[in-house]
């Protein structure tokens, strides 16, 4: 990702909040995740971040994400809201900062929509004074990652979408590919509508694995993919890790990748037109 190394299986943080958030990043930064996503919109940072400076885990060790919420994309608010971040994960800088959503959502509202440029520049001055050190999207089609890196210029490290095998993001992940965009998947398991799929089960008889495991093998054994998924129970999240062990025949990737529907799990009000 630009240069930074970044462990390609994370903990996401969707819907974790209080205790219940503390106790399953505790648990996860204890199984071995050094890849931690969270966002201002989840409002569990509070937890994130004591979880962090309590797990014994140098903070050089780990890589944390966050995410700015829609109502926080002007140069203002970036840099404030980014400030409360910082003092809620209590470090002193946050691996990746990503627009959560773009803000296509005030134009629907019949309001105007903050220019993508005055977010990103603000971004920038974060980057520049070491608040932040990548910077990147979240939820963006080809048209707006293209317009932040061939019309903007900026540096766009990684763009987070909701992908899986009953998601074909190809058009998304070939552009991020040719110009050196990591892909995030989130939802990787498609809230756990691939954990009866029958493909999925009969390809885990034969590695020894669940089919949790081969949905998510098969996203991190693709190029610069990263896979975020949210586990709290125990097992689920000591299972999730369990997958650096074994490698999917190019037979069983293909069938894996034959089973799109181009279903979508999350396709939020405020979400752009997407490919």
């Amino acid at each position: 990702m630009l240069g930074t190394k970044v462990p390609s299986l994370g903990f996401g943080t969707f819907d974790l909040t209080g205790n219940r958030c503390l106790h399953a990043v505790n648990r996860a930064i204890e199984i071995g995740y050094r890849n931690i996503d969270t966002a201002q919109f989840y409002e569990n940072e509070d937890e994130v971040g004591n979880a962090i400076k309590t797990s014994g885990v140098d903070r050089e060790d780990l890589f944390i994400t966050t995410k700015l919420w829609i109502t926080n994309l002007a140069t203002r608010e970036v840099l404030s809201s980014t400030e409360t971040s910082l003092k809620k994960l209590k470090t002193e800088y946050i691996d990746l900062l990503l627009i959560h959503w773009p803000s296509v959502h005030n134009e629907r509202k019949g309001s105007q929509a903050i220019p993508l440029k005055e977010t990103l520049s603000a971004m920038s001055k974060l980057k520049e004074s070491g608040k932040i050190k990548l910077m990147g999207v979240a939820n963006f089609p080809v048209k707006l990652m293209r317009e932040a890196v061939e019309e903007l210029g900026f540096p766009i490290a990684c763009n987070q979408v909701e992908y899986h095998a009953l998601l074909s993001q190809k058009i998304v992940i070939d552009y991020a590919r040719a110009h050196n965009i990591a892909v995030t998947a989130y939802c990787p398991l498609a809230m756990g509508k691939l954990i009866n799929n029958p493909l999925l089960i009969e390809i885990g008889r034969k590695y020894g694995k669940t089919s949790a495991q081969i949905a998510l093998r098969w996203l991190i054994e693709q190029p610069n993919i990263m896979a975020i998924p949210r586990a709290e129970n125990e097992k689920h999240a000591r299972d999730n890790f369990d997958i650096f062990d074994f490698a999917l025949s190019d037979e069983d990737t293909k069938a894996i990748y034959g089973l799109n529907k181009n279903f979508r799990v999350i396709n939020a009000s405020i979400a752009p037109e997407w490919d």
